[in-house]
């Protein structure tokens, strides 16, 4: 189980690697597939996944990802880009128009369900694609892995070292105030050395490594949350893992469900900080 773990693991590192370096309908074409996966592992958890409301989420979520990689396009003047938000709402309207039409065949938890699944693995793993879109993108969508893996790995480590009060007993026994600490400031560490790296290939900034510590430990705490609330969905359903298309790991959302949480915080958080 570790070796299969480690080596998917490495080719998982090896192909995020190779999408987020060629950026543009790369990154955005893979981020939209990865997203269909992931509302297609979310719906399922409702049973739901081959039915309407989800169809229209797998349909909806490449219109949206179109909009987002055709940003730069203006028809007219009209900025294709601006179409994101629309296609948010109509999604809404029309799955809500389902929920009437077809009544009593879904109940509201489906419907909410398959409104969930798009907007929380769709839009927000679309920020990913948004980051590396950012100048200098190619090196500031790094800080999501930081905040999200480095955040796991050290979290792991310092809960297994200094570990003795329980963040969740319920919900994650094996986690600890010690760890949740421990992750967050050692992702803010990695922040500021991977800052030192980073001076040599961007335009000069003042605080530089001050700054990436304040984003990747603030990025750090978002993806805590994302993770125990996948992990809160299984227990609430009875199920081990999302999906298998990652041996060793699980599905999309089992290996990046803090990513989804992390992703919109630092796109904010550059926006604002650097």
């Amino acid at each position: 189980m570790f070796v299969t773990r480690l080596i998917s693991g490495i080719v998982l590192v090896i192909a995020a690697f190779v999408v987020l370096f060629f950026g543009g309908p790369v990154t955005g074409i893979a981020m939209m597939l990865l997203s269909i996966v992931g509302v297609f592992e979310l719906c399922r958890v409702y049973k739901i996944e081959k039915h309407s409301p989800a169809v229209l989420a797998y349909i909806w979520t490449v219109l949206y990802y179109v909009a987002l990689m055709l940003g730069n396009v203006r028809v007219e003047g009209f900025d294709l880009s601006t179409l994101a938000m629309p296609i948010m709402i109509t999604y809404l309207l029309i799955i809500l128009a389902f929920y009437v039409i077809k009544y009593p065949k879904y109940h509201d938890r489906e419907i909410m369900a398959a409104f969930m699944a798009f907007f929380y693995v769709s839009v927000m793993l679309s920020y990913i694609y948004k980051i590396r879109e950012m100048p200098n993108g190619g090196f500031f969508v790094v800080l999501c892995f930081i905040c999200s893996w480095g955040n796991d790995t050290l979290a792991y480590c310092v809960g297994m070292l200094f570990g003795k009060h329980k963040m969740s007993p319920k919900l994650s026994p094996k986690k600890s105030v010690e760890g949740l600490i421990g992750g967050i400031v050692g992702a803010g560490l990695l922040g500021l050395i991977y800052s030192f790296f980073l001076k040599n290939y961007i335009e000069p900034t003042l605080y530089l490594p001050l700054k990436l510590f304040i984003i990747c430990s603030l990025g750090a705490i978002p993806a805590v949350i994302g993770d125990l609330a996948a992990s809160a969905i299984k227990r609430n359903n009875d199920i081990k893992d999302y999906g298998k298309l990652i041996p060793g790991h699980g599905g999309v959302l089992d290996r990046f469900d803090s990513m989804i949480f992390t992703a919109p915080i630092i796109y904010f958080l550059l926006e604002f900080i650097l």
